[in-house]
């Protein structure tokens, strides 16, 4: 375990906001084996289960401090295998193919633009910016993952924006749909996207909002906060965090996603045994796991910027 400085401003000066939840005898106090990455697969249902959390006194970003050591943590998400989340692809198709109206809306029909994808998983969104015209690459960590994307012939890269050697300013656009949060310098992450879009270029960003509705209404029960989750950024800090490093916001607004029935009763069922688990008998019984339908609690918003 590392204590960092705050990400945003620089400062030392944190109070605590959710005490740790792990037990001392957990795997994740020490040093993972190759295979203890369950609680990092983007499907995991470890609702609850954190690192302490605080909140700088300067800036009121929200992260985990201390946490485990940047290798520890990206070795871990090289060895990721998460087959749950192949089977969840159809709400994701809908979710992204949702996402992708509103960025075109900024950009124009993609008439052959390059997009990059960071942190694309299987990459799902990069085959759907695939089909709608983009030059599309992904890049990633997970080498299960990766294979999973070249394996239906997109364009992934193994690795991190920081180690994969991609050239810079040639991207039109760069996305981070659900990433920001798990990332051990989201700043540094920033700072590289910033080279390696052109001049003008769009910025997409995907993440949990801790200062919404929701999450303050649910304090330490709000489901997000999970160990694979180190930062928890609010519109307020992302926004000023993208400014710090050269972009300029258009918009930020909470946007939802699609989810299986089957699968929404599941995590409910993780979180709330005697309402999850009696909805999900429900829903198989009359046949309905696979009907997506769309879910949005304003607790997850998408942020727009443009390279200055």
């Amino acid at each position: 375990m590392e204590h960092v400085q705050c990400n945003l401003c620089g400062a030392d000066d944190t109070v605590v906001l959710y005490p740790c939840t792990i037990t001392e005898n957990s795997a994740s106090q020490g040093k993972r084996t190759l295979k203890d990455w369950s609680a990092f697969a983007c499907t995991n249902a470890g609702y609850g289960k954190h690192h302490t959390i605080v909140r700088c006194q300067r800036c009121g970003l929200v992260y985990t401090n201390p946490r485990a050591e940047c290798h520890d943590i990206l070795g871990t998400y090289e060895e990721v295998e998460d087959n749950l989340y192949l089977e969840e692809r159809a709400g994701r198709v809908l979710t992204f193919e949702r996402h992708l109206k509103p960025l075109e809306h900024l950009t124009g029909p993609p008439g052959g633009r390059s997009l990059l994808d960071v942190g694309c998983h299987i990459g799902i969104f990069v085959e759907i910016a695939q089909n709608h015209g983009w030059d599309a690459w992904g890049v990633e960590p997970s080498r299960w993952a990766v294979e999973q994307a070249r394996q239906r012939g997109l364009h992934v890269v193994e690795g991190t924006v920081e180690t994969a050697c991609l050239p810079e300013g040639t991207f039109d656009v760069v996305t981070l749909w659900d990433v920001i949060e798990h990332l051990t310098d989201p700043r540094g992450t920033l700072e590289s996207v910033h080279r390696l879009l052109r001049p003008g270029g769009l910025l997409v960003i995907h993440t949990i909002d801790i200062e919404s509705r929701f999450a303050r209404l649910l304090g330490s029960r709000w489901p997000w906060l999970m160990e694979m989750h180190i930062y928890y950024f609010s519109r307020r800090t992302l926004r000023r965090m993208v400014e710090d490093c050269g972009f300029t916001v258009l918009s930020d607004a909470p946007q939802g996603r699609y989810l299986r029935l089957g699968y929404l009763s599941n995590r409910v069922g993780a979180l709330v045994p005697w309402i999850g688990r009696p909805a999900e008998w429900v829903v198989t019984r009359l046949g309905l796991r696979g009907r997506a339908v769309s879910v949005n609690l304003g607790d997850l918003f998408t942020a727009y910027a443009r390279k200055e």
